[in-house]
């Protein structure tokens, strides 16, 4: 019997290691060859990329993790067992080392061909694909990487750094300058100051002090390798539940597909806390799960998903159309779905700027909640993001103060949730009341807010406010090349004005489709397009939607 990642739960150690019965062997076999293997024999090391897959006939293979202690054992595999997590579908560099313990014969296939696999055969896909995201999450949950972060819980560049990595899905080791013993030897070690936090050792080799998410994806080798001259059939730009749809969708139907996202999958909504309202998930899901489930989905059928890059200018005088992006590429393409979403709009405050990470959060996840454990705090906004946030909030905060300038929450929030607010004791909705000063020094200290009924202003020294308010579309990279509304939104299919194709130089006799904008296969979909529901249901519908319209473009 092979043992188990610890930190997964008993119910599930089944899924994560199972053992496959003689039958599914036999499917295996023909994408497959023989190996033999001798005891001591490593198979792969951390950092190594397109790994094979392994299927234990005979013999023993233990997968193991260095550390700073040295190894760890994560699982010995026997005989049914085989290899791999969510890098055989991502094509990330390896996390662990596969050693040989004793000898035998393995199943060995490659990274090629276990996909072919996958996409064939409906049972051994859902086997394997639960096993590599459970595997994943173990993983997660042991801190099980080869990366080590070094900051502090009082350090903005930390919080970016956390956020970066967690909602991509690495995982790393945390080491909290203000509260762990040893730091300094660490520290010592690769040759950094404390002044000089955060620092990030990457892949245990190399040094990263407040690198950029660019820098860091980049030391991760976290994305596919880009070649400006390669024409994809169709360009997604934004990986929220839009963006992850059409990719999903174009790629199950044998498109060319490349994903471009800013920071990480889930847009807006994978720094919800939980969804509760969204079809098929009767007790909720957090954005970032839902959003690496989707991600998972997208990479199996083909997609390349490349993060931290964004989406400088469209240039659509001519196609393929090309978008030029912030780390230097162009990348090219015969369709583009526009699904940069939105963003939450930054209120006119004072030293705004100043707070945002230490003490003002535009996110309320594990990874924020943990920095106001038992203390007061304030979420500003009257949206179900801004509800999620205040429920989750509750669970681990002394009080949670909601802040909305309307006269209640029932124009803007949803019912259920509304209900939970009120049924959670520790919850106070203060309504007709904006936030009118932040003050602190290094970190926000103290925050005032305005009683428009009286016109009262109270003054706390409450450190930490979510700010989740309005929503302010993602198109300044678009350069007036599709047409926008008064807002900024994409304007899309019949919502398009006469004088908006004559802008745009509608060439064609047919009207633009659906979510097609004023330039012929350029589309936009979710958040970014004007009149849109801001529900990741409606965003899902109409990714998928987008894609049998790319395909009517595709054969013009």
């Amino acid at each position: 019997m092979s043992s188990q990642l610890t930190p997964l739960a008993a119910d599930v150690r089944g899924y994560a290691f199972p053992t496959l019965t003689a039958e599914q062997i036999n499917r295996i076999r023909p994408l497959s060859k023989v190996r033999r293997v001798e005891a001591g024999e490593i198979l792969f090391e951390p950092g190594d990329s397109d790994i094979p897959f392994f299927v234990v006939l005979s013999g023993t293979l233990d997968i193991v993790q260095p550390d700073r202690q040295g190894e760890r054992l994560i699982v010995k595999h026997e005989a049914g067992s085989f290899t791999g997590e969510i890098t055989m579908i991502s094509g990330r560099l390896s996390l662990v080392r596969g050693r040989v313990t004793a000898p035998g014969e393995f199943l060995e296939m490659s990274n090629h061909d276990l996909r072919t696999l996958v996409a064939r055969d409906a049972e051994l896909s859902e086997i394997f694909m639960r096993a590599f995201i459970l595997r994943r999450m173990g993983l997660i949950e042991a801190q099980g990487g080869d990366v080590i972060l070094i900051g502090s819980r009082h350090s903005a560049g930390t919080l970016r750094l956390q956020q970066f990595l967690t909602r991509n899905g690495t995982p790393y080791h945390w080491v909290d300058i203000d509260n762990e013993a040893g730091v300094e030897t660490l520290l010592e070690r690769f040759h950094v100051s404390v002044d000089e936090v955060p620092i990030v050792v990457c892949r245990a080799e190399k040094v990263l002090k407040n690198p950029s998410n660019e820098q860091l994806a980049e030391c991760l080798a976290i994305n596919p390798q880009m070649d400006d001259a390669t024409v994809r059939d169709v360009l997604v730009i934004g990986a929220g539940p839009a963006g992850l749809a059409a990719a999903v969708y174009a790629a199950s139907e044998g498109l060319d597909v490349l994903v471009i996202e800013t920071t990480a999958p889930g847009g807006q909504a994978g720094s919800s806390s939980k969804i509760e309202n969204y079809l098929g998930f009767p007790t909720g899901i957090s954005g970032q799960a839902l959003a690496g489930r989707a991600l998972v989905q997208a990479q199996k059928f083909g997609a390349d998903v490349a993060v931290a890059s964004s989406a400088v200018r469209l240039r659509c005088d001519r196609r393929p159309y090309e978008i030029e992006l912030s780390n230097g590429h162009t990348v090219r393409g015969r369709a583009v779905i526009i699904a940069t979403g939105a963003e939450y709009r930054q209120l006119a405050l004072a030293d705004l700027a100043r707070f945002v990470g230490v003490g003002v959060y535009y996110a309320a996840t594990h990874v924020e909640s943990q920095l106001c454990t038992e203390e007061e705090v304030i979420v500003v906004g009257g949206g179900n993001s801004a509800g999620q946030a205040a429920v989750y909030l509750a669970r681990s905060c002394r009080r949670v103060n909601i802040l909305v300038r309307a006269s209640g929450l029932a124009d803007s929030m949803s019912r259920y949730l509304i209900g939970r607010i009120e049924d959670t004791p520790n919850i106070t909705l203060h309504v007709r009341t904006q936030l009118t000063a932040l003050e602190g020094s290094d970190r926000l200290e103290r925050v005032t807010w305005r009683d428009a009924a009286n016109g009262a202003d109270t003054t706390s020294d409450i450190r930490h406010v979510f700010l989740m308010t309005g929503a302010v579309p993602n198109t300044r990279w678009l350069q007036g090349c599709v047409p926008l509304d008064d807002r900024g939104f994409v304007r899309v299919g019949s919502d398009l004005r006469a004088e908006d194709l004559l802008a745009a130089r509608w060439p064609l006799q047919r009207p633009p489709y659906l979510m097609e904008t004023g330039i012929p296969g350029i589309f936009a979909v979710g958040d970014v397009r004007s009149g849109s529901v801001k529900r990741v249901a409606s965003a899902v519908g109409e990714g998928s939607i987008s894609v049998q319209l790319v395909h009517r473009v595709l054969q013009e």
